[in-house]
């Protein structure tokens, strides 16, 4: 059906559920008419980095070779540790690239995947954000004018909300519907010093994600191409940036970008 190098799968919402598309080279693949049908997904033992494309044995950072995962702005430690961002100080890996991704508004929320978490992220990428870490819902709690100051707000949050998402919690859709998280915002609001407290975002949306699965997993079980050559099966459903095949067995799509693939039905 189609060829090419693995990466995050596309979203977008259409009605109430998420649509997913695996763009591969000119082909674009609508997944979510093959949900409920057999999907072949084989590994052609080479992977190109993201950045550069230059061949690597081995894959960085989800998709760079070595050196791209050294000197790329999008391999920048801000991207796991925004509060350690100084694109604003006027220093970067590249200043173009950070004007574009640092330093414009960014938001702060608190989500709910496998239980409650704080997380940012820039205001182009909502819910895009969400969608890939399989949150069921989600609320904005602050919103500034860059990357530094959005994660300053995540580390204090950190003290008493997890940043982490439980991969498996989150494919067997455990749903914590105990958590209100407008209460939950308010108390976030309050626990941050008052200096921050002024980038509080005052819209209430709650945000409600559907994702378009037949059957979630009960033990997920995942696979990679590092150590299956093919994996095959019905596809049950799509949810995060993976995809759940029958018996359990669920691959992370993400962490395969720049595996070179062939798509079969």
């Amino acid at each position: 059906m189609a060829e090419g190098n693995l990466l995050k799968m596309r979203t977008s919402i259409d009605g109430d559920t998420i649509q997913y598309q695996m763009v591969m080279k000119d082909t674009t693949i609508n997944l979510n008419e093959f949900v409920g049908k057999p999907l072949k997904l084989t590994y052609k033992n080479q992977i190109n980095c993201i950045a550069c494309g230059k061949v690597t044995s081995k894959s960085f950072g989800q998709g760079f070779c070595y050196n791209c995962f050294q000197t790329a702005p999008e391999a920048e430690e801000c991207v796991l540790r925004p509060e350690l961002c100084r694109a604003h100080l006027g220093e970067s890996r590249d200043q173009e690239w950070a004007e574009s991704h640092c330093l414009i508004p960014h938001y702060v929320y608190l989500a709910v995947a496998s239980g409650i978490k704080v997380g940012i992220t820039r205001n182009t990428q909502i819910p895009t954000r969400w969608i890939d870490q399989g949150a069921w819902n989600a609320m904005i709690i602050a919103e500034t004018p860059n990357r530094h100051i959005a994660g300053v707000i995540e580390s204090y949050l950190k003290q008493h909300f997890s940043d982490k998402t439980n991969w498996r919690s989150m494919l067997k859709n455990i749903l914590a519907e105990e958590i209100n998280l407008l209460s939950e915002k308010n108390r976030a609001i309050d626990l941050l010093p008052k200096e921050l407290q002024k980038y509080a975002f005052q819209e209430e949306k709650l945000w409600e994600l559907n994702y378009p699965v037949l059957q979630f997993p009960i033990k997920p079980q995942s696979v990679t191409f590092d150590k299956e050559a093919s994996i095959e099966g019905t596809l049950q459903g799509i949810k995060g940036q993976y995809l759940l095949f029958d018996n359990d067995r669920v691959i992370n799509i993400r962490r395969h970008s720049g595996y070179l693939v062939e798509v079969e039905k």
